[in-house]
């Protein structure tokens, strides 16, 4: 029960105001003026205890039981099928012709304020059982460094003097700065990481990041069983086939048009960038890449992970292999 802040009686005090008129053969003017309240207040409670008895002295909602005004059940109805369409507020007021705050009104009270997954399907969250049951390689293009920070801290890169340009065999312009591609590699289990940022994303440079994140694993214990990647050239390209048998892998790919599937990949990929790549101003693209190392060993054997009950990828290493190992 909801009390008003500055209500003299509580459902206790109403109690004792009653006994004092029924029981204690108080008046009603005495009994008011001793709870603090008028006397129309005292004859209020005591009608209704006399009316419905101790239910009457609880609170009752003032929204009144009518209102003119009010959207039609089928109106609303219609508001919630579009918005599973995922339809905005703005968008279903004007396709309605009603005014965006009623809309919005009418969609927080229905439990569809908040877009999020509305309208798509549920996500089908998973979590290997064995480390190197699964490994998930991806790749992110970062832009290389000139003449000092990027353009989220120095303004658009128009302000910034150029690298200048050269044409290619086919007669295209291209500029001098170009990317650098950041290969990561996370293990679907424990959430175990390894990057190398490479110059290209070709199959054979792909192969061999492939063949370093192995080796890698294996220093921790960690045969690797899967790999899922997407379906980029790199990863549908004969040698990369080949390695992947010779090194007895099998390789998954994910749907076309669908990066969920490797969605612990894309996670990581946001968490690198946000605490490598622009947590902190570089000068030049070598001094961005030297400091992967420190920060790829913190989020490794320090840094708490929410998926992994706030406790480093390290740590639920340590705990799999002993669990695993008390059932060998």
């Amino acid at each position: 029960m909801k009390l008003h802040r500055n209500a003299r009686l509580s459902v206790k005090g109403r109690e004792l105001l009653i006994d004092r008129v029924q029981k204690a053969g108080w008046s009603l003017t005495q009994a008011a003026e001793a709870a603090g309240v008028s006397d129309r207040t005292a004859r209020k409670w005591l009608v209704r205890y006399r009316m419905e008895g101790p239910e009457g002295l609880l609170d009752r909602s003032s929204a009144p039981s009518v209102v003119a005004n009010r959207t039609d059940e089928r109106r609303i109805e219609v508001i919630a099928a579009l918005r599973r369409l995922r339809m905005t507020g703005a968008e279903i007021a004007e396709c309605l012709k009603m005014p965006v705050s009623t809309v919005s009104g009418i969609l927080t009270r229905i439990g569809l304020g908040k877009l999020g997954r509305i309208g798509l399907e549920p996500a089908q969250r998973y979590e290997r059982a064995r480390p190197g049951e699964l490994l998930h390689i991806d790749v992110k293009k970062l832009g290389r460094i000139h003449e000092g920070a990027g353009h989220r801290f120095i303004g658009h890169p128009g302000q910034r003097r150029a690298a200048g340009s050269r044409t290619d065999a086919h007669g295209h312009r291209r500029n001098l700065v170009g990317w650098e591609y950041v290969h990561i590699a996370i293990d679907d289990a424990t959430r175990l990481a390894y990057v190398e940022v490479l110059p290209d994303e070709k199959a054979t440079t792909a192969v061999g990041f492939l063949s370093r994140a192995v080796s890698h694993y294996a220093a921790y214990g960690i045969t690797i069983e899967r790999l899922l990647t997407d379906n980029g050239s790199a990863y549908r390209s004969a040698i990369h086939s080949i390695a992947c048998r010779m090194i007895g892998i099998r390789h998954l790919r994910t749907r076309p048009y669908r990066p969920q599937t490797n969605g612990k990949a894309k996670r990581f990929i946001r968490t690198l960038l946000a605490g490598w790549a622009y947590g902190a101003i570089y000068r030049t693209s070598p001094e961005r890449t030297a400091a992967l190392a420190g920060w790829l060993d913190w989020y490794n054997t320090r840094r708490p992970h929410g998926a992994l009950s706030h406790k480093p990828p390290i740590a639920r290493l340590n705990e799999l292999n002993n669990l695993l190992g008390s059932y060998s």
